[in-house]
Formats: structure tokens, C-alpha cells, sequence
């Protein structure tokens, strides 16, 4: 996996992206790679806003669906976790959590 790379979000392009040690422990449990990340960014829709200014954006690298949360400051998009949605926790676009 590569680490550190120019990312991309609606509207914030040439933002770059930094990675939280538990976002990188993700990647690496999952097999997703910084090119998947971006791609998710890039393409990405936010589907829920957070308190802490941090976002959950649903976007997908090829056909791979992933959620990333996300927080920006100063130009640089902070990775938090990044993870592929359990089917039994999200309804079928992704989008929504079932309820329990």
C-alpha cells in the first residue's frame, strides 16, 4: 500500500490526503489501497455529517463500494477509517443503516 498521495472530494481538488493510523490499519486488514480512497473521494457522496466537522462519504472504487470517514482542515482531507459496508448492517444502496 502506498501512503500519502494527492486525493480529491466534490469540489476540493488538490487537497491532500493524511491518514489516521487507524485508517491505515483498515486498509491494510481490508486490502484497499490510497488509489481506492481516492477514488471513493472523488466520486463519493456524503451521506452523514458528524458533530466533530467529520463526514461519512459513500463512494466506490470500480465496483467495490466503501465508506470513508472523512474530516478536512487547512487543505488537507484527514482520513479517519475506511472500510467496505456489511450488507447486513446498510441497506442495499449503502446509504442507510438497517435498523435492529
Amino acid at each position: 500500500m502506498r501512503r500519502g498521495a494527492a486525493g480529491h472530494d466534490r469540489g476540493m481538488s488538490q487537497r491532500r490526503l493524511r491518514f489516521s493510523e487507524h485508517a491505515i490499519d483498515r486498509m491494510l486488514e481490508s486490502d484497499i489501497e490510497v488509489d481506492d480512497v481516492e477514488a471513493a473521494l472523488a466520486g463519493g457522496e456524503t451521506i452523514e455529517d458528524y458533530d466533530d466537522g467529520s463526514r461519512l462519504v459513500l463512494g466506490r472504487s470500480g465496483v467495490r463500494p466503501l465508506h470513508v470517514v472523512a474530516a478536512d482542515e487547512d487543505g488537507v482531507v484527514t482520513v479517519v477509517t475506511v472500510y467496505e459496508p456489511d450488507p447486513a448492517r446498510w441497506d442495499a444502496a449503502f446509504r442507510e443503516r438497517r435498523r435492529s
